[in-house]
């Protein structure tokens, strides 16, 4: 009898799981038939079994694996740039009125330029190289990550700081221990956004003058129509954005369990 209250249970919770993908899996099948009657040519989208052992094949030749650490590498550099700039800006924007003045007004200026329009600008100043496409990143995923802390910074609590001066604490002891804490919440929104922005821009960035990575693979593949490498990588950045997220939200888990009002599972 336990056994038997033991699988319902597990059927139970499977159930959920099992109804959500249903639609996916009827929509797979129809794609799959309409490949194999010819509805949907290869030159337009391949079909699931081909794009399935399309990615086994990269996967065992490596093909997929090396590229990926390429892209890997210039999103990494990239965003580690990106957040130390933003950090810095926000504490300069966040903690004065005469910093904000400073910082603030340039930076909502040059947030709002256009992604795309600045890479031929970007490519007269850096060349063709990788640091166009680092730059192109850093640039792209800066604002998030200033924005949010600055958000986070302005909002936290004056009886905060004050308590803080009251146990005789410093400017760079307020920033440590008070404020940075504070706005540890905004900063890790930020982080997800600019990870997710991250992604975004490499596709872009990779189209220039790359000898690797999945912008690269893609480029290629346009050029030879194979539309199942194509949809092989942008499966692989969409599942690096999941994956990316997942590990910011687990940081964010620990790192914010002290806060009363953060929500557990």
């Amino acid at each position: 009898m336990p056994a038997l209250l033991y699988v319902r249970q597990f059927l139970r919770l499977l159930s959920p799981l099992i109804t959500r993908a249903i639609s996916p899996l009827v929509l797979l099948s129809l794609w799959e038939l309409a490949s194999r009657v010819g509805i949907i040519p290869e030159r337009i989208l391949a079909a699931p079994s081909q794009i399935i052992g399309t990615f086994s094949d990269m996967v065992a030749s490596g093909e997929m694996g090396g590229n990926l650490l390429v892209s890997l590498g210039r999103v990494l550099t990239g965003l580690s740039i990106s957040l130390s700039l933003g950090t810095v800006l926000a504490l300069i924007s966040g903690l004065s009125r005469r910093g904000e003045v400073i910082v603030d007004s340039p930076m909502q200026m040059v947030r709002t330029l256009p992604f795309l329009g600045l890479v031929p600008l970007f490519i007269l100043w850096f060349g063709i190289g990788e640091v166009t496409k680092i730059a192109l990143i850093t640039f792209a995923t800066v604002f998030p990550m200033y924005l949010t802390l600055y958000s986070g910074i302005r909002s936290i609590d004056a009886k905060l700081i004050e308590a803080g001066r009251l146990f005789g604490l410093g400017n760079a002891g307020l920033i440590w221990h008070v404020i940075l804490p504070g706005s540890l919440p905004s900063f890790l929104l930020g982080l997800r956004y600019a990870l997710g922005i991250s992604w975004l821009s490499l596709v872009a960035v990779e189209q220039i003058n790359a000898t690797a990575g999945l912008g690269y693979l893609i480029n290629n593949a346009r050029d030879f129509m194979r539309t199942d490498v194509i949809v092989v990588c942008l499966l692989v950045y969409s599942l690096l954005g999941l994956f990316t997220d997942m590990l910011v939200r687990t940081v964010e888990h620990f790192a914010l369990a002290w806060r009363p009002s953060f929500i557990k599972d």
